[in-house]
């Protein structure tokens, strides 16, 4: 996330319902200075600006198929279902297991995401370094991808 911010970019964190149990949601508040997003907005709330961009990390076995297929049981599988028709450019750095990214099913969700533009950073190795810093996750990779992308 410093990173990002460093780059002078507007982060705000949008969190699957699972992922609050791993993360500090009143630190990443502090440190965006925006709301951490999970859940669909009550009416009255405002609305979360659009996004120029979007990192999805990590993406997990079942985000990616989920996402793949359609599926917007969540808000962040909601706004990840929108993103690609919006045309907002989205990197990907799974989080997947070997034997779980060898899947067909695994294989197939990737594919059809790169059809829609998606784009998927790989080769930092079978599964990241699971780390609260950003200097363990191959953030700057996807920072890249993104520039690139934009």
């Amino acid at each position: 996330m410093s990173l990002a911010q460093g780059r002078g970019w507007d982060v705000q964190v949008i969190a699957t319902p699972s992922a609050l149990d791993f993360i500090d949601v009143e630190a990443l508040e502090r440190q965006t200075g925006n709301p951490v997003r999970w859940r669909y907005r009550k009416p009255g709330e405002p609305r979360a600006p659009l996004s120029d961009a979007i990192i999805v990390a990590p993406a997990t076995y079942n985000t990616v198929n989920k996402w793949a297929h359609g599926i917007s049981d969540t808000y962040a599988l909601g706004v990840l279902a929108e993103a690609p028709g919006m045309g907002t450019p989205i990197v990907v750095l799974p989080f997947v297991n070997s034997a779980l990214a060898g899947r067909h099913a695994f294989k197939e969700s990737v594919s059809t995401l790169r059809s829609e533009g998606v784009r998927f950073v790989t080769g930092y190795g079978e599964r990241p370094p699971r780390s609260e810093g950003d200097d363990r996750f191959p953030w700057e990779l996807a920072l890249r991808e993104v520039e690139r992308a934009g």
